[in-house]
């Protein structure tokens, strides 16, 4: 009965599937919620367990009924075993070890515990997939959602209370328009609030009082689905799925063409490296088989790709290199050119070129104006600008 036992290929397979998708819904969560894939993800992952489950109780069946069949064949055994040994003349003490070794020749053959536990594994999976499904959302949703609504959108913050916790508030009464094709950089110190306004943006934080208004209905009548359908883009730290390259993109696109495809990827700048490392390459999950500016162009591409009516970019240079980040971001700006973009960065290069940058310092709004007329006045932005110089100077 040993090859019952043995871990199948199926279920090696369904099981690193299962987990590979899981681990893309726990580390892909801001992307699947940016691109309005996470029900798509989280069906996926319900059907490779569902299918694994099947698999397991199938084998589960089998392996009881084996080792029920091993059990009745061990007692006949000892049965048969005693009566010829009765019959040949044997005496008591032979024929009581002659039971005996046929009794305990069966010990190996009959781990029944094995499938009850392997069964109870995959129960458990089950049990936390269905819990991770059945997780209050982070913000209420409206009872009669209104219309979402239409292109070009006017992004309108006013006022905007928003706090994690019973801590003072990560934003505390800003407010910024973003009109159609403008676009509006918000900079400031670690901790000042930056990401946190976009999660408001995309509806993924609960507003505590003031407003965030699309073509002047409240995003809170609005479903959070339809928030993030209309404004959205590249996450602060972008997630490389399990899967190929185009498959990668297409998170985005779903139905997207091999042009649109192509062309976003070319508007990111990642044209040759695509075409170099091939569109049905399969990536590592956790970006391990990207460097770091190929990865912040993949997801910019993904970004394009969607192509929301107002696209937001949090902090897109992050943790990459002098030149990589500088290249970027000058690719970044010319790609977003027209569109209406709010990009959330801690790098000022390049900024003279956006038509509003917003500085914030402890969740308030502490500056805001144009390049040149920020560097010309005392504060955090001349102060960061004269900063940023020096770096390069002495670099």
């Amino acid at each position: 009965f040993g090859p019952f036992f043995v871990e199948d290929s199926p279920r090696v397979e369904l099981g690193a599937d299962l987990a590979a998708r899981v681990a893309d819904l726990v580390h892909g969560a801001a992307d699947l919620a940016a691109y309005g894939a996470r029900d798509r993800a989280l069906a996926a992952a319900m059907d490779a367990d569902a299918r694994l489950s099947r698999l397991e109780r199938g084998q589960a069946r089998i392996n009881a009924a084996a080792l029920g069949l091993g059990m009745l064949t061990q007692g006949l055994t000892v049965v048969a075993v005693v009566l010829a040994a009765q019959a040949s003349g044997l005496g008591r003490v032979a024929t009581a070890v002659a039971a005996l070794t046929s009794l305990v020749a069966f010990e190996p053959a009959l781990p029944l515990a094995a499938a009850g536990e392997r069964f109870a594994g995959v129960v458990a999976a089950l049990r936390r997939l269905r819990e991770t499904a059945a997780t209050p959302p982070a913000v209420r949703e409206p009872a009669d959602p209104a219309p979402a609504p239409e292109s070009p959108l006017t992004v309108e913050v006013e006022d905007l209370v928003v706090r994690h916790g019973g801590r003072e508030p990560a934003l505390n009464g800003v407010s910024l328009t973003l009109t159609p094709g403008r676009r509006v950089a918000v900079v400031g110190p670690s901790g000042a609030g930056k990401s946190t306004l976009l999660s408001a943006l995309m509806r993924t934080v609960e507003i505590e009082s003031g407003a965030i208004r699309l073509n002047g209905t409240d995003v809170r009548r609005l479903s959070s689905d339809d928030v993030r359908a209309l404004v959205t883009g590249l996450t602060q730290d972008p997630y490389v799925f399990q899967a190929t390259v185009g498959d990668n993109l297409r998170l985005a696109g779903p139905e997207a063409s091999a042009e649109d495809v192509v062309a976003a990827v070319r508007r990111a700048r990642l044209d040759a490296w695509a075409e170099r490392t091939g569109w049905d390459t399969v990536l590592g999950e956790d970006g391990r088989t990207v460097s770091g500016g190929q990865l912040q162009r993949l997801a910019l591409a993904r970004a394009l790709l969607y192509d929301p009516p107002v696209l937001l970019l949090d902090e897109p240079a992050e943790a990459l290199d002098e030149e990589t980040a500088d290249l970027l971001m000058a690719d970044l700006l010319d790609a977003t050119r027209g569109r209406t973009t709010l990009l959330v960065t801690h790098r000022l290069r390049g900024l003279e070129q956006v038509d509003e940058i917003v500085v914030l310092e402890g969740g308030r709004v502490t500056q805001r104006g144009a390049h040149a007329d920020l560097v010309a006045v005392p504060g955090y932005y001349r102060d960061l600008w004269e900063s940023e110089a020096l770096t390069r100077h002495h670099g």
